[in-house]
Parts: C-alpha cells; structure tokens; sequence
C-alpha cells in the first residue's frame, strides 16, 4: 500500500507555465476518483478529469492519483505520458497545432510550423511564458486536401503558408493584448 502524503497546494515552478493547484481542485479530483473507485477500471475516468480539473497532469497530480487508486507512480506516469490528450505541463490559452503528416509536410509544413515557433518564441512542444500559446506539432487531422493545415482550438487553416500562420498569430496576440487593456 502506498503511505499518503500532503499534496503541495500552490505551484509547481520547474514548468514553463506556472502550475497552481488549491485545495478546492484536490477535493474535486479526491470526489471524481472516489465515484471511479466503485467501477472497474477507475483510471482512465480519473486522468480524463484531473486533465479537465487542472488542465493538466503534472507529477503532484500524479501523486494524489497513485495514492488513491493504490498504484504505481510508474504506471500513473507511464499511462499519462502514452495519450497524447494528456499533457503534464499547462497548456496555453490557445493551442496552435501543425499537421507534419505526410500530406502536409510534402506541401510545406515545416516552414509553417518554422514561422510560427519563431513568432512565438517557443518549440513545437512548449508553452509561451504569459501562458497564452502552446505549439504542437501533430499528425494526421485528416484534412489532407487543405495541405499544409494548422489548427488553433477547433478553428483549421487550410492551405496554409508561413505568411498566413504569422498573420493568425499576429491577430491573436492583437486580440490578446486588446482584452488585457480592457481588464
């Protein structure tokens, strides 16, 4: 059996995002995992929910699911770690995702996904500091005869170019820094 420990309230400051998580967080995941319990096979519900409760499944969330459910760290991290739909750092506001599947990458979508990592200062991978963009680099989304495509949210850019994604971030940030203002 696993001993339980005190899960740290507050953040967690080795990601790009600062990751905070309260006490009201806790006992919600605690509520969800404590439903899942009475089913057989609680994990995967469980991660689905600390994903929507935090955003994301860092290793203190991790913890508190091991502890509960009674398994491993090691299964805990390898299952969050094998689904791409699970992330373990905070995800931006606005997830930009290039398709680099094979349709996409033969018409040009490592110049877009080029154009929008420097734009943004960041790696397919990584979130932006002010927490406002992730960028990814995905596969297949099945939109192969608007090759190259990127995605931000639901909303898709077909045919895309360099120039194009630059302008959709260029707009967005616009759109940002105009609500920011308004606040």
């Amino acid at each position: 059996m696993i001993g339980k420990r005190k899960p740290h309230i507050g953040k967690e400051t080795t990601m790009a995002v600062e990751f905070k998580m309260s006490k009201e967080q806790i006992n919600k995941l605690r509520s969800k995992i404590a439903d899942h319990k009475t089913k057989p096979g609680p994990l995967m519900p469980t991660l689905h929910d600390a994903q929507h409760i935090f955003g994301c499944i860092p290793l203190p969330v991790q913890r508190i699911i091991a502890e509960e459910l009674q398994e491993s760290m090691a299964k805990i991290n390898g299952v969050v770690t094998f689904y791409s739909h699970f992330s373990i750092e905070p995800r931006g506001k606005h997830v930009v995702g290039v398709c680099l599947g094979t349709a996409c990458y033969v018409r040009g979508s490592q110049s877009v996904i080029d154009a929008i990592s420097k734009e943004l200062g960041i790696k397919p991978g990584q979130t932006t500091t002010d927490g406002l963009f992730t960028l990814d680099a995905t596969r297949c989304i099945g939109a192969c005869g608007l090759a190259p495509v990127f995605t931000v949210g639901s909303e898709v850019y077909g045919k895309a170019s360099s120039q194009m994604a630059k302008d959709v971030i260029m707009k967005l940030k616009e759109k940002e820094n105009q609500e920011h203002e308004n606040k």
